[in-house]
């Protein structure tokens, strides 16, 4: 269970289909691989997708800072190893790039711990593998209004049950208003609808608007302000009927107390690259204790794994990014995913994307 070995990979793998979110240029899925061996040979991999860069970095905090840390430990001590990393970059981190690396380590950790054991993780943490509702997001703004109802009708032909577009920034108000209001109306009252802001609008203008797309039954408001605006957030969700969700941009369980003392935000959406496996789970202890879900940001082949093992699941997020890493990729059926039976997390990249899809700066 000895840790003899750490090594790390960036890969530039081109987007089945580039997401146009209206604020960020991606062409391709830009990955920050690690790989995690223990004495025995067995290794477990760990992920990043950043979105916006910083993987160099990434790869330098890793093997500068933490693998240091880790090699000779025994991988079974996942939570223990957790701390020493955190306690071990408390000047430089608490947030950004030093508890993104400890995440992909993390992931890895647990991946061969459950690995080591035979066991899949939600087995291994006592959950069951049921069929987790998910939502189709990739409504993106930047597909204009016609372009996110014709994603979204292509979802609920899926049978997803559940679909997430987009406003603010491409938008005016009365634009926004507008869209949501023809998805309304193109998806029926049967299909839960959310909306994602991406921190694009200050707290006044989430209000005033918020209070025109009440009228639209929506699932949630998402991110409708920036990370950091507690006073904000907890201002619009005093106004508002529609219930509020954020949570991907903040780090840790230490960054989300104020929704944890407030109870206003009902739904919590950690990232898993801003917390691994180890502290989503004490996030949705604290947010189970405060009456509040879990619908984790992205990355649902991982995620359902957290979801299926804890008392307070909400909705998977599926917008189909990954499929083509995979060598068994987890698809949704009929608007659910179920968690993988394989040990670890049981995803593993293809093997030819590491020769063929070397980082691109």
């Amino acid at each position: 269970m000895k840790i003899t070995d750490i090594r790390t990979h960036l890969l530039s793998v081109p987007f089945a289909d580039p997401p146009k979110t209206g604020f960020l240029s991606l062409g391709d899925i830009d990955l920050l691989v690690v790989e995690v061996e223990t004495a025995s040979g067995v290794v477990g991999t760990g992920h990043l997708h950043p979105l916006a860069g910083g993987l160099r970095t990434l790869e330098m905090c890793i093997n500068e800072m933490l693998k240091p840390l880790l090699m000779g430990e025994d991988i079974r001590e996942v939570e223990a190893l957790w701390q020493k990393m955190w306690k071990a970059t408390f000047i430089q981190g608490r947030m950004g790039i030093t508890v993104m690396a400890m995440s992909a380590l993390d992931i890895a950790l647990w991946d061969a711990v459950g690995r080591a054991a035979g066991k899949p993780l939600w087995q291994l943490w006592d959950g069951r593998p049921d069929p987790i509702p998910t939502y189709g997001s990739g409504c993106f703004r930047g597909l204009g209004h016609d372009g996110m109802i014709e994603k979204a009708q292509r979802f609920v032909a899926q049978g997803f049950p559940a679909i997430k577009m987009q406003v603010a920034h491409l938008f005016t108000a009365d634009e926004d208003v507008a869209n949501v209001r023809d998805m309304r109306a193109a998806l029926g009252d049967g299909i839960e609808i959310m909306v994602d802001v991406n921190q694009g609008w200050t707290a006044d203008e989430a209000i005033a608007v918020g209070r025109r797309l009440d009228d639209y039954r929506l699932g949630w408001l998402e991110e409708p302000v920036m990370a950091d605006d507690f006073e904000g957030y907890d201002r619009i969700a005093s106004v508002l009927r529609t219930p509020i969700a954020t949570g991907e941009n903040h780090f840790t369980h230490h960054d989300l107390k104020p929704f944890f003392a407030s109870g206003k935000i009902p739904i919590l959406q950690p990232d898993i690259m801003r917390g691994g496996y180890t502290e989503l789970r004490v996030i949705a202890g604290h947010a189970h204790r405060a009456g509040l879900k879990i619908a984790p940001h992205m990355f649902p082949e991982l995620s359902s794994h957290l979801n299926a093992s804890i008392a307070n699941p909400s909705w998977l997020e599926y917008m189909g990014w990954y499929d083509h890493l995979w060598v068994e990729p987890l698809l949704p059926v009929n608007g659910t995913m179920t968690p993988p039976d394989r040990p670890g997390h049981g995803m593993d990249f293809k093997p030819e994307l590491f020769r063929d899809h070397p980082y691109r700066d």
